[in-house]
């Protein structure tokens, strides 16, 4: 929004001609890559800059937008990303960051404002983290403290009730599960918060690739439970940093 003040600001100065501010002004919410068009704007608009699905995207391709998107000082997210696609971040931004488990790439030129209450990321098994580290590293990346609590799935419902003290502290939870999905709506049962549930695609033939698992968590006789794509763990990190910064902006200059 600075730079849209100070485009007008110029030509209200007369340091540029109306042919000038017009021709800056067009350019002031895209970025033509040639191979990739970024939204600049949306940040303004939504309060978060616009986060890159890294597949279908070769590293070369991959390093020019965060270049383009850190020219710009916004905070820049990419999910889905492998060890190629970082070695040609790294080599234009050598401060992003890798996490590994989550295909996520980081890279941070401004500073976010933390949250006052915290997220809870429960996973049911060690197999969902790559979900669950995804939906961890989006709603860090938003300004949220996050509590990690890992494989306390149904099929041993005592590692569960020994970490409830830790969720009921949550003021939004994040479920990721695959199998039957049935942990969302064990937790929805027992906790005040929302719950944000998460299908993956783990599990045997008739999970159908997380079906299963989604079928499940939309038929929760709980309340509290909504429910994201199988295997979003973005989205479920980003909705859930909606509601706990809920009187916050997301991105503060």
């Amino acid at each position: 929004m600075r730079h849209l003040a100070k485009i007008l600001d110029d030509y209200k100065s007369s340091r540029l001609s109306l042919e000038e501010a017009c021709e800056a002004l067009s350019r002031a919410h895209t970025a033509q890559l040639g191979h990739t068009t970024l939204d600049l704007h949306r940040e303004g608009r939504v309060g978060a800059a616009e986060v890159i699905y890294a597949p279908g995207k070769t590293p070369k391709q991959l390093g020019e937008i965060f270049a383009a998107l850190a020219a710009k000082h916004q905070n820049i997210l990419a999910t889905r990303a492998d060890a190629a696609g970082f070695a040609a971040v790294r080599h234009e931004l050598p401060q992003a960051v890798f996490n590994e488990t989550a295909g996520t790439i980081t890279h941070v030129s401004k500073s976010v404002a933390l949250a006052r209450s915290t997220i809870a990321v429960v996973s049911a098994g060690t197999s969902d983290q790559r979900v669950a580290e995804e939906a961890v590293v989006t709603a860090e990346f938003y300004g949220n403290s996050v509590s990690r609590i890992a494989d306390v799935g149904v099929a041993g419902l005592h590692r569960l009730l020994s970490r409830i003290d830790e969720i009921e502290a949550a003021r939004v939870v994040i479920v990721v599960a695959g199998m039957e999905g049935a942990l969302p709506s064990v937790i929805a049962g027992l906790i005040r918060a929302p719950v944000i549930a998460v299908p993956t695609s783990v599990g045997y033939g008739a999970s159908f690739g997380g079906i299963t698992a989604l079928l499940g968590m939309l038929n929760s006789c709980a309340s509290a439970v909504s429910v994201v794509n199988i295997d979003n763990g973005f989205g479920a990190g980003y909705i859930a940093s909606l509601i706990n910064r809920a009187d916050m902006p997301l991105v503060r200059d």
